[in-house]
């Protein structure tokens, strides 16, 4: 059973944990659970959107999904493997964790556990089943595993003008890209795109641009075998090493790190 094919099933028995370990290239149209959602990216990227963001998710990171919230997931071609677990959602309210979407990196110990559960792959797993008290845990060490999540993640907006300025940034994210020249080529002062970028996205230009460079680099470091220089450059950097501090502050690893992992 494909994941498309299990989400009426997902949320059949409320208070147990449904396990799904998938090897696909797919696109799962916006859809909700009310269940929390875990899942491991082994490989590639995954791609999470909501109705006000999209979220990157890199190879060896996984991410949490509240109950009731609306997403779409997509899964690169790249990403062997998606490892996702459904849990019951009784004692979400134990812990502010539950309640948010969040990126994190994976822990040696947190992909082994996951792996682990593949055993269990495309069935609900409750009180009844043997190390069903494995799940319970797994579940209670995720708040204490990483307390802050990555900001991997673009807002998305309906606002026809702020479109276009996004579409022209991401066509020249190599480039020299500043307030003062953006918001001349769109015929506005930096004071009405400062406030449009703040209105439409609640993000200021710089972060947006920064956020740009940093996932479009993301996507250039695991698809394909470039030099992290020729990198650093096609996102706009003139030099290595403030990409890769940058890219550091960003996803807490170097970019020689990253792709190595």
């Amino acid at each position: 059973m494909g994941l498309i094919a299990a989400l009426p099933e997902i949320d059949k028995q409320k208070e147990s944990v449904f396990v799904m370990h998938e090897k696909s290239e797919k696109l799962i149209p916006m859809h909700k659970h009310t269940k929390g959602q875990l899942s491991y990216v082994e490989g590639g990227l995954a791609y999470i959107t909501t109705a006000t963001q999209t979220y990157v998710v890199p190879a060896r990171h996984y991410f949490w999904i509240p109950k009731g919230m609306v997403h779409e997931l997509e899964v690169g071609s790249s990403a062997t493997v998606l490892r996702s677990l459904y849990f019951y959602a009784t004692d979400d309210h134990l812990n502010e964790f539950y309640t948010k979407l969040g990126i994190y990196p994976a822990s040696e110990l947190l992909i082994q556990m996951i792996n682990y559960t593949e055993r269990w792959d495309g069935r609900h797993v409750n009180h009844k089943d043997d190390n069903f008290e494995f799940l319970i845990a797994l579940k209670k060490m995720l708040p204490t595993l990483n307390k802050v999540s990555l900001p991997i993640m673009l807002p998305k907006t309906n606002h026809e003008g702020m479109k276009q300025i996004i579409s022209y940034l991401e066509k020249n994210v190599g480039n020299r890209l500043v307030l003062a020249e953006v918001s001349q080529r769109f015929a506005m002062s930096e004071r009405s795109l400062s406030r449009l970028f703040q209105s439409t996205l609640q993000m200021s230009f710089l972060q947006y641009v920064k956020t740009l460079r940093m996932i479009t680099a993301i996507e250039l470091i695991l698809q394909s075998s470039k030099p992290i220089s020729d990198i650093a450059y096609e996102v706009g950097y003139s030099a290595v090493g403030p990409f890769s501090d940058a890219f550091y502050d960003f996803t807490l690893s170097r970019p020689s790190d990253f792709r190595k992992n």
